[in-house]
Order: C-alpha cells, then structure tokens, then sequence
C-alpha cells in the first residue's frame, strides 16, 4: 500500500469549496473564527454513512451548545444529498466532493483495505478544525457505529 497524507494536530486544515445538496457554494473559509467538525463519509443512504450522519443530526443541538458547527462531505452529487437529507430529515450541512480532490487533500481518499483487499475508496474520517484554522483533532478509518458519541466525549465537546 502506498502512503496516505495523515493530517495531525497543528497542521492546517486544507481549504475548500463544494456545493451542499441545494447547489450552494460552501467554503471552510465560510466558518472561519469557529470550530467545525468536517467528516468525510462514502456514500449517502448506506448503512454506515445514515447511522453516521443520523447521530451527527441527533446530537447536533450538543454540538451547538460548545459552537462548533458539523459538515459531512461524500462524493455524491447534490441531487443525492438532497435525497439523503429528505430521507432521514438530516439538519447537519452535507457537501458534494465528486472528482475526490478535497477528500484526497485530507488524506479521506487513498488506498484502503475492504475486505481483506486493497482498494482506493473513501476513508471515513472525521476532524475538528479549531478557530484558527489548525486541526485540532483527527481520526481516520472510524466505525460509523457509536463514532459520535466518542468523539463529544473523547474530544471534550460536552
């Protein structure tokens, strides 16, 4: 397997610019001075990524109480997004990465193992990018599955 980027505590957090499931360009600049947890997600409407981005939603009022705003970015066009937000009533920001550049920028694409295999896919990861623009933490290759509530108590969001 070929070495994947791995953003760590300090380093900044790449830059972007995507269009959220109502076509909308959102940028991280567009949070800037406040925390933001960005995830990265494989794809809308499959297990995994609904239980993810369905416990973000349920804990989002948590999330606002400590300011610090959610964003979750899959390659799915915003047609999809929008389907995906419907279907589960999501109220978390949802943004479209189609060509994996931004993904691939926060080491959220590369080389994986499923299933025993090595495949290029997405990387489930998720990061809290501090007021300044650094990461504060990271995690790549999360279990969907109780993931957020780890992350409100392992990154003291409570």
């Amino acid at each position: 397997m070929t070495e994947n980027i791995r953003l760590e505590q300090g380093d900044s957090a790449p830059t972007f610019a995507l269009s959220d499931d109502k076509g909308t360009t959102v940028s991280l600049a567009d949070y800037a001075g406040k925390r933001v947890i960005v995830y990265f997600y494989p794809r809308a409407n499959t297990p995994g990524c609904t239980t993810e981005a369905c416990d973000f939603s349920e804990k989002l009022e948590e999330f606002n109480k400590v300011d610090v705003a959610v964003i979750g970015i899959s390659p799915d066009t915003p047609d999809k997004l929008a389907a995906f937000r419907a279907d589960h009533d999501l109220n978390i920001t949802l943004l479209s990465d189609p060509d994996k550049k931004v993904m691939t920028a926060w080491g959220a694409f590369g080389e994986k193992k499923n299933y025993g295999k090595v495949v290029q896919g997405v990387i489930r990861s998720t990061f809290l990018v501090d007021t300044d623009g650094t990461i504060a933490q990271s995690q790549y290759n999360v279990r969907a599955k109780g993931h957020v509530e780890r992350i409100l108590r392992d990154w003291n969001l409570q």
